[in-house]
């Protein structure tokens, strides 16, 4: 009986322990085997790169929990990144910039909500549409291509630092606790994860569904935006090609780190846990000398191995 009840404690441990352990694990074969791996230059890089796709991986997480899903945020920060590129190029300063560009983000993802909430076409066909779409947006915005001729000081926060922590890495971290009290502490948080867990039953119980569905796809446009913000600010340029498959890193880590498929479960800890592990995985590929084809199969069989439980977890739950 003991051993039972031992083996249903660590069954049920949060799946970010799971993704956090093996990440550490992880990082400590790789100190043994990939000697330049906690050298300080290696360590603020994965910091950087971690940034980007931890944003975005927490707004994809918003869309997540409601049920929904969000395969467009690449495209977005491609988009508003070109967006922001010509804004400085021609005279605006960094301020009216950026604002302009994160009300150009807030725009679509309430065009992603309307199209989801209001006319019902199915998100993955709404976000999957937006994909194109905003690519193509940053083509025609680009003229197909790269945006140079910034000001030099939109360099400067993506390379600066705060007691040897980079700007980009404390950026996340600030979105990832507001988020994170929004979803926790608050009542919008709460009313997102009953949409996600029972729609049907939040419409009863008068929770305004298309309000919130406003609020994940809002989220996860605008937090696509701000990425696409800082990747101009840390290459000094904007390239219509940018974020190429951002989309998939961040459902990826969204997913590996706990976050349902299914709606109603899914925390900003494990978003950025499982877009730390990603990062860490393409870094010992580069360290190691491994072909990015065995990173691509890795991750691959990765989140179909965490779906696949996920799916017996939900079937196990129904069953009781």
């Amino acid at each position: 009986m003991k051993n039972f009840s031992l083996g249903v404690q660590f069954h049920r441990l949060p799946v970010e322990t799971y993704v956090v352990a093996f990440t550490v694990v992880l990082w400590i074969i790789l100190t043994f085997t990939a000697p330049n791996f906690l050298t300080a230059d290696n360590i603020a890089n994965m910091m950087r790169s971690v940034s980007f796709s931890g944003i975005i991986a927490i707004g994809v997480l918003c869309t997540i929990i409601i049920a929904g899903i969000d395969l467009s945020v690449g495209s977005v920060a491609a988009f508003c990144g070109v967006i922001v590129a010509q804004l400085l190029s021609h005279g605006y300063g960094i301020p009216l910039s950026v604002f302009l560009t994160m009300c150009v983000g807030i725009l679509v993802g309430a065009m992603n909500a309307a199209g989801v909430g209001k006319l019902g076409i199915p998100a993955f066909v709404v976000t999957l549409a937006g994909l194109r779409v905003y690519r193509g947006f940053a083509l025609l915005a680009a003229g197909g291509m790269t945006v140079g001729g910034l000001p030099p000081e939109i360099k400067d926060f993506a390379r600066g630092s705060v007691l040897g922590i980079p700007n980009l890495f404390l950026t996340m971290i600030v979105v990832a606790i507001v988020i994170h009290y929004v979803l926790t502490y608050t009542r919008t948080g709460r009313y997102l994860y009953a949409i996600g867990s029972n729609k049907e039953a939040a419409q009863r119980q008068g929770i305004p569904v298309f309000r919130m569905t406003m609020v994940a796809y809002v989220l996860s446009a605008a937090l696509a935006t701000l990425a696409g913000i800082l990747l101009v600010s840390r290459l000094s340029v904007a390239s219509p090609s940018m974020a190429d498959g951002y989309e998939l890193q961040a459902i990826a880590a969204s997913v590996v780190g706990g976050a349902s498929l299914f709606g109603g479960r899914g925390t900003v800890l494990g978003a950025v846990a499982g877009a730390i592990l990603f990062t860490t995985m393409s870094n010992a590929a580069v360290l190691l000398n491994i072909e990015s084809f065995w990173e691509m199969v890795m991750e691959g069989l990765l989140i179909a191995l965490v779906v696949y439980l996920d799916n017996l977890q939900k079937k196990r739950l129904s069953g009781l």
